[in-house]
């Protein structure tokens, strides 16, 4: 039978109503209360420092305070484990500088409410309450995230013109392209016999800088600019609509047949399908 380390704060909720516990709750409502008084009413400046000399008296009695209770698990790292939230509790941010860092503030204010829990109700509330709601947390909000990512990078993506950078990039290595393409045409067995042709190496290198030429032209074309923004386009949409539907995380060929296009998944299992002895 396992038996569970004695909480040494079990909370005054439960009826503990030692001097040092209710002490400690006062410290840590009213750390909450400062650091919420300075992210929603930003006082002056002068009361903003006297609020800041307050938040870092109390954060040194609650580092005191951790100090010992770590002492009395024999300075054990499960402690640290189970407690590291208290860490950033300690941080004094209640300063004047700090309130244009909302985003901090607000992160370490709910951890402060976090160990005022601790406070009321016992000894690592938060991190129970935090280790059973993470899962259904993080499945709440996966999904629209990685929505939102998507939608943040292909805007990214839109901002840059492949065709012309793919234009650009052939026209700086065209000497070395046009090597590698006779080079080619040479190894291979069935067009290496136009070496006895007369006149070969005027006819590659003719046709290799007729077909540079056209496709330059093709990739410089406005039309083609349509063409890839419209891929880009469409593969947004698809992958979003993938995503909601949770394809990304199961593999579901019923479920995949509601997107207008097939995925490059389906395209993998119908070729294994039909090529069984390709893989290895």
């Amino acid at each position: 039978m396992v038996t569970r380390e004695p909480e040494l704060n079990s909370g005054v909720l439960p009826g503990n109503v030692r001097i040092d516990d209710w002490i400690m709750l006062v410290l840590a409502a009213g750390s909450v209360g400062l650091l919420g008084f300075m992210v929603l009413s930003p006082p002056a400046r002068e009361v903003g420092f006297v609020i800041f000399y307050v938040d870092c008296g109390i954060c040194g009695v609650f580092l005191l305070e951790f100090l010992w209770r770590w002492r009395k698990r024999r300075w054990a790292r499960k402690f640290l484990v189970r407690n590291w939230y208290e860490l950033f509790a300690m941080i004094p941010v209640a300063h004047p500088a700090m309130t244009a860092h909302k985003f901090v503030s607000v992160v370490l204010l709910l951890v402060r409410i976090g160990r005022a829990a601790d406070r009321a109700v016992g000894e690592q509330f938060t991190y129970r309450l935090v280790d059973k709601l993470s899962e259904p947390i993080v499945k709440a909000i996966k999904k629209p995230v990685t929505i939102a990512v998507l939608d943040e990078v292909v805007k990214v993506l839109e901002t840059g013109n492949y065709p012309e950078n793919l234009a650009k990039s052939l026209g700086a290595h065209k000497d070395e392209l046009r090597g590698i393409i006779a080079e080619k045409i040479a190894a291979d067995p069935q067009l290496g016999k136009l070496k006895r042709l007369p006149f070969h190496d005027e006819i590659v290198r003719a046709c290799v800088d007729t077909s540079f030429r056209v496709l330059l032209e093709v990739l410089l074309d406005p039309r083609i600019d349509d063409f890839f923004s419209a891929v880009v386009r469409e593969n947004r949409e698809q992958i979003r609509l993938a995503v909601q539907l949770g394809l990304n995380e199961v593999d579901d060929e019923a479920e995949e047949k509601l997107l207008r296009v097939r995925t490059q998944r389906s395209a993998a299992h119908e070729y294994d399908r039909l090529h069984p002895g390709s893989r290895p």
